[in-house]
């Protein structure tokens, strides 16, 4: 039997990437440890780890962020690997060199690559110099006298950035010259509260366009893409619905994109998994938004429409194992969908909900992939993202792909905590979305229309959930009573 590739690799994550990765290791045969707060004392992934070590702080997304505590985890479990997951540490250069440091590799791309690209101001010079378009964009300092006329030349409306941000924070739109001034501090005030950086740039803001995504793998030397995702339904600058392979992408503009992010990653010498994102305009015009040096949330739609097994492959490469694959071999075959399950109120601003699992179903059978952390009692609170888990269902094309995901979406049960769940019913029903007629205005535009109709798809969903219970309720009934009447024949004689 082979050796495995690590001899143990300890997840620095938690909820459901924590678990994707644990198959992932447990699939090599390498043994896996994982770290967690005693909020999540009770999570499968602490039962579902070799080893779990708990860690402290004074909020357990602080926890999660200590360098120096799982760093002694690491030294105390002897672990040879960790694999960051997604968020918390997973684009940190600093904790990818303290790694380095103490000998242990780190699953991603090297500090070196992940400076570059968190820097969105850096990472497009970089993109640029490869001689690949860029949003039109002003990148002088704030402060600069010609900052404001410099913004204003692009015309309106505007967003600003963070240069180091992500996930729609330190962003904002400005839609004319009277609140640039507003927003640039705004921006800067976000940007340094949650990146520790305040530096921002101004870019056209682009009211009808499409976010794709291209994935791409890389050992340092050699790259290859595994085609694009389509993530134009979102919310506030966050993706709701991801989809592969993308209804508004040929085969001669995949290749076009797939090149470019290919050049973008064998130009920075980029080791392991990552996703390079476009701006792609209605005439067809595409342009560099950032590369995440991690793995996505939504890798699953890739990895069911293209068959192979992306932490798998992060794993290779960060043990030292060339690229395994070929461009050539690398073709889409049928349609993936994801749906995002939040704990969240869309009716009120998408803002965060909290309760306790009091029951849950998860949905099963054929195209059907449920990334969840979720457990019963779980006590869902505001001290994470309320990303609940990923439902994801994938057919011989997008229409069947379409049904299956709003088939699914019903056979989901979370008691006790409201979730998003009847609206991405309602987004997928949408005739729009079945004609593939999305862009990131999609959810502006049909807003009103899709709450009107997502309080009826709830309400049927609670229904089902209620009927659901009530009726394994009486099933265990049923199954108790044999052993109840033997109990009562007995204390009769």
């Amino acid at each position: 039997m082979p050796q495995p590739l690590f001899s143990k690799v300890l997840v620095a994550n938690r909820g459901e990437i924590a678990r994707r990765i644990l198959r992932g290791l447990d699939a090599l045969g390498i043994p896996s440890a994982v770290v967690y707060h005693d909020a999540d004392r009770r999570s499968p992934a602490v039962a579902e780890a070799d080893e779990a070590v708990e860690i402290e702080g004074a909020t357990p997304t602080a926890a999660y962020l200590d360098i120096e505590q799982i760093l002694k985890v690491c030294t105390r479990l002897g672990v040879e690997a960790v694999h960051p997951g997604y968020g918390f540490l997973a684009e940190n250069p600093t904790f990818a060199k303290a790694l380095a440091a103490a000998g242990i590799t780190f699953i991603g791309p090297s500090a070196e690559v992940m400076e570059l690209m968190g820097d969105k101001i850096a990472a497009r010079a970089f993109v640029a110099a490869q001689g690949l378009p860029v949003p039109p964009s002003v990148d002088l300092d704030a402060a600069d006298g010609g900052f404001g006329d410099a913004a204003a030349s692009l015309g309106f409306p505007l967003v600003v950035k963070a240069s180091a941000g992500g996930g729609g924070k330190g962003m904002n739109i400005v839609r004319d010259a009277g609140e640039l001034e507003g927003a640039l501090r705004l921006a800067a005030s976000e940007a340094a509260r949650y990146f520790g950086d305040g530096r921002v740039y101004v870019e056209r803001y682009f009211t009808e366009i499409r976010h794709i995504e291209v994935q791409v793998l890389g050992d340092g030397e050699r790259a290859v893409h595994l085609g694009e995702r389509e993530c134009s339904v979102q919310r506030r600058f966050q993706k709701v619905i991801e989809e592969a392979p993308s209804p508004a992408i040929d085969a001669s503009m995949r290749a076009r994109l797939g090149e470019a992010a290919v050049g973008i990653a064998e130009a920075s010498a980029y080791p392991g998994a990552g996703t390079v994102e476009f701006l792609l305009t209605p005439e067809g015009e595409f342009y560099f938004l950032e590369m995440n040096t991690r793995i996505q949330v939504e890798h699953p739609v890739t990895e069911l429409v293209y068959g192979v097994d992306l932490v798998a492959e992060q794993l290779h490469i960060a043990a030292g194992v060339p690229l395994r694959l070929r461009q050539e071999d690398l073709k889409p075959v049928g349609h993936a969908i994801e749906c995002r399950i939040c704990a969240e109120d869309p009716a009120n601003g998408f803002l965060p909900e909290t309760g306790r699992v009091m029951h849950l179903k998860e949905p099963e059978g054929e195209g059907i992939r449920m990334d969840s952390g979720l457990y019963p009692g779980q006590e869902v609170t505001a001290a994470f993202d309320p990303l609940l888990g990923k439902l994801v269902a994938q057919g011989a094309n997008r229409s069947q792909a379409i049904a299956k995901a709003i088939a699914t979406l019903g056979d989901l049960v979370v008691l006790g905590v409201r979730t998003n769940a009847a609206y991405l019913g309602a987004i997928l029903a949408h005739p729009a979305f079945a004609e593939g007629a999305t862009d990131t205005a999609f959810l502006d535009r049909h807003g009103d229309e899709l709450l009107a109709k997502a309080p009826a798809a709830e309400s049927l969903a609670r229904a089902l959930a209620a009927a659901h219970l009530a009726d394994r309720e009486n099933r265990l009934i049923d199954q108790a009573m044999p052993a109840v009447h033997a109990d009562l024949g007995a204390w009769r004689n």
